[in-house]
């Protein structure tokens, strides 16, 4: 309960930060740019925080994952605290309309819960004109399954059982299924109330590769960021999700773990099938992420997960958030401030503010390339 509290007034800090300005700097590539050429600091160093700005200036505008907002809110407040005169600002959409954007060139980078597809590597190509745009892993963390259940404060479920539920097939809290899971527990006979993300997004797909990669029986649909299954209610991005959950007494949803903490949103243990159950957490979802290969070539670092881990105290239902950006083919106006930011938000420092705000930080090996590929942007 302390650290629910914790969470919860971090949340309210963070809740607080907004940023606010018409950002004008935009895509690798784009032929719109009226941004502002104030507020350079040449190879400058901020002493409040190690922030390097070196020729970072004018205005930023990135878009997308809702995952990873809470991060991107520290990590702007630190990094304009840094940079006098520089301004950026994150719009929290979903990852399908943060590729969009990248894709028309309107963003500097995109936020995506998910790697790029082909076809949205090959869009890439107009707008980074001598390159494409490549996916840098740069925050982890668990996508926490939100709960609300007067009278039960902790459940497990495991991924047959959640296959059910979120495909409509579970209809009531005290199936037998869940009971089986939950000796002891007094389930109500209640009717469970579904709910999904509305819009495209890099959550659902995770979600939906955990599933079909630990319950394949049980959930047939490809993991795609469009919602698969009938049924079921949809609220816009994690936020939207979170908050009907609190709301909603009989309700479960998913969405990343800051959104459960900063909400006291009690969350789902997962039987993986090893000694104990497994609870959302940064610690426990970094011992899976820790497993992650890379599967891009070239430098792509796009990532493979392994969703069907029985390590101990693993948690499985992990999501790598990555920031969207040309490998060249980059605006001469917008490369310097693009760098600079993403080389914060990668540092040792930009990393570790992850834990706070109940985030994963990427593997050292895995972050050490990202650090290198952001050298090589051109």
């Amino acid at each position: 309960m302390k650290l629910q509290r914790k969470n919860r007034l971090r949340a309210t800090a963070l809740g607080a930060l907004a940023v606010s300005s018409a950002l004008v700097l935009t895509a690798c590539g784009s032929d719109n740019n009226s941004g502002s050429a104030t507020g350079g600091s040449g190879e400058k160093t901020s002493a409040a925080s190690n922030v390097k700005c070196d020729d970072a200036k004018g205005q930023l505008l990135a878009s997308g994952s809702s995952a990873q907002k809470n991060a991107m809110d520290l990590w702007v407040k630190n990094y304009m605290a840094g940079c006098k005169g520089v301004e950026v600002n994150y719009k929290s959409s979903s990852s399908g309309e943060g590729i969009i954007a990248f894709n028309q060139g309107t963003v500097g980078f995109a936020g995506s819960d998910s790697a790029l597809k082909p076809e949205e590597v090959a869009d890439s190509k107009k707008v980074c004109k001598t390159g494409q745009g490549i996916n840098l892993p740069m925050v982890g963390g668990p996508i926490a399954i939100g709960f609300h259940l007067e009278g039960v404060d902790s459940l497990t479920l495991d991924a047959p059982t959640l296959a059910k539920i979120f495909d409509g097939k579970i209809k009531k809290w005290n199936d037998p299924a869940i009971a089986k899971l939950n000796k002891g527990a007094k389930l109500p006979d209640k009717a469970i109330q579904a709910f999904h993300r509305s819009e495209d997004s890099g959550t659902t797909q995770n979600l939906g590769k955990y599933l079909a990669a630990t319950a394949p029986n049980d959930w047939k649909y490809e993991p795609e960021k469009k919602w698969p299954a009938p049924g079921g209610q949809a609220a816009s991005g994690s936020a939207g999700v979170a908050a009907q959950v609190k709301q909603v007494d009989g309700s479960i949803g998913y969405f990343e773990l800051s959104y459960a903490s900063s909400q006291s949103i009690s969350t789902v243990d997962i039987n993986t099938g090893g000694s104990a159950p497994v609870k959302a957490s940064s610690e426990n979802a970094s011992k899976a992420i820790a497993a992650a290969k890379i599967k891009g070539t070239g430098k792509d670092l796009a990532l493979s997960l392994d969703y069907t881990t029985k390590a101990e105290g693993a948690y499985p239902i992990v999501l790598v958030t990555y920031e969207v950006v040309c490998d060249t083919g980059n605006k001469a106006e917008t490369l310097p401030t693009v760098k600079s930011f993403l080389n914060y938000t990668a540092s040792d420092e930009g990393q570790k503010v992850l834990t706070e705000a109940g985030y994963a930080p990427i593997p050292t090996e895995i972050n050490a390339k990202v650090r290198d590929t952001i050298a090589s942007l051109k």
